[in-house]
């Protein structure tokens, strides 16, 4: 067999991407790919840590600003510089930044850029105007940092475009789906409602939701923060919050198959609903291009912040056991498409693009 070659990867333990970079690794290590995780930001609890161990990755805690945040550019550049540094320590062939912010430091060695989100494209679907400084010059810096990776890849098509145009790129970001490994698969059909995520985070939209409980005969429970990191949150007074749930925990709620909703106004993917449908439940899901690339033909769509359409669509597949079936089908088998392994596939094929490419050179993704 040939050698394995060596990506250092970039992650943090207070998301979504800590899902997506542990399942990534471990799933390209059988396709001869040997990753080092570099953690940014607060270290993993020891549940991650067991997790981490458990699919035998390698983690280096760096500590640092995350990108979003970060107080300043230049703990932003500082962190960078660790990157850097420690891709150079371990012999790194490829540096897959899942913060690509971090990309205004020279790499050395040639650099993929994950875009799982930004603040520049949340702006645009859920506020208007001209941005606030605090977001601005995260964006300008993200721009840059861009520029700097020799390949984007993006979740969605939907969210390539919105990058592409948010950050003025010649080329949208090549296109990765997200992809889970498969949880318990539901058996029934469970009498409530679901949804998880960032509860806080406004593009997630939790409120259209919890007015939708409201009008609804059947309880709807959502799993999630309510606060964020810089003190926003939201109160739920018809939704029964059940806290952050680790994988288990969700996976687990999921298995009883309930009806899974989300109201999101931005999501470039959309981890959870993959993970629900897995697990074979029926969804309801706000009309957003993500979703509608996604899911189209596999869910039912409500217009974004139609609480009265939301809970007509979630009444319908309560009464209409046959009609549940028939989407929670449809779902199943949609989900086949988002594998972990044929996410892994796809990455595994373009670092095998990028190995021999010298550190510097011009990338795809420069602003034009």
């Amino acid at each position: 067999m040939s050698r394995p070659h060596r990506v250092l990867m970039t992650t943090d333990a207070v998301g979504g991407v800590w899902t997506y970079a542990c399942d990534l690794a471990a799933a390209m290590a059988p396709l001869g790919v040997a990753t080092t995780l570099a953690v940014l930001g607060p270290p993993p609890d020891r549940a991650q840590r067991e997790q981490a161990e458990g699919l035998g990755l390698d983690l280096v805690e760096l500590g640092g600003a995350l990108d979003w945040l970060a107080g300043s550019e230049a703990e932003l550049r500082r962190a960078g510089e660790a990157v850097a540094a420690l891709a150079a320590h371990c012999g790194a062939e490829i540096v897959h930044l899942n913060s690509p912010a971090l990309a205004v430091v020279a790499m050395p060695c040639p650099v993929l850029g994950a875009c799982h989100s930004c603040l520049a494209t949340w702006w645009g679907a859920v506020r208007s105007g001209p941005m606030p400084p605090d977001f601005a010059w995260r964006s300008t810096l993200l721009t840059q940092g861009y520029a700097g990776c020799d390949v984007l890849v993006a979740p969605s098509h939907a969210f390539a475009v919105a990058t592409a145009q948010a950050h003025a790129l010649r080329l949208p970001p090549s296109v990765v789906h997200n992809g889970r490994a498969k949880g318990a698969r539901a058996q029934g059909m469970a009498a409530f409602v679901f949804t998880a995520g960032r509860l806080w985070d406004e593009g997630k939209d939790v409120a259209t939701l919890d007015r939708a409980a409201a009008r609804l005969d059947l309880p709807l429970l959502a799993a999630g923060a309510l606060v964020g990191p810089h003190g926003d949150g939201i109160s739920l007074s018809h939704a029964r919050a059940l806290g952050s749930l680790n994988e288990a925990a969700l996976r687990a709620w999921l298995a009883r198959g309930p009806i899974f909703a989300s109201a999101a106004r931005y999501e470039p993917f959309g981890l959870a609903v993959l993970e629900a449908a897995q697990a074979g439940c029926a969804l309801v899901l706000s009309d957003i291009p993500t979703f509608r690339e996604l899911w189209d033909g596999a869910a039912l769509f409500v217009p974004p912040g139609d609480d009265a359409g939301f809970a007509a669509a979630i009444g319908t597949l309560s009464r209409d056991g046959e009609q549940r079936r028939s989407v929670r089908v449809a779902a199943l088998h949609r989900s086949r498409r988002y594998g972990v392994e044929a996410m892994a596939r796809r990455m595994a094929a373009i670092h095998a693009r990028l190995r021999g490419m010298s550190a510097g050179s011009p990338g795809r993704s420069a602003a034009a």
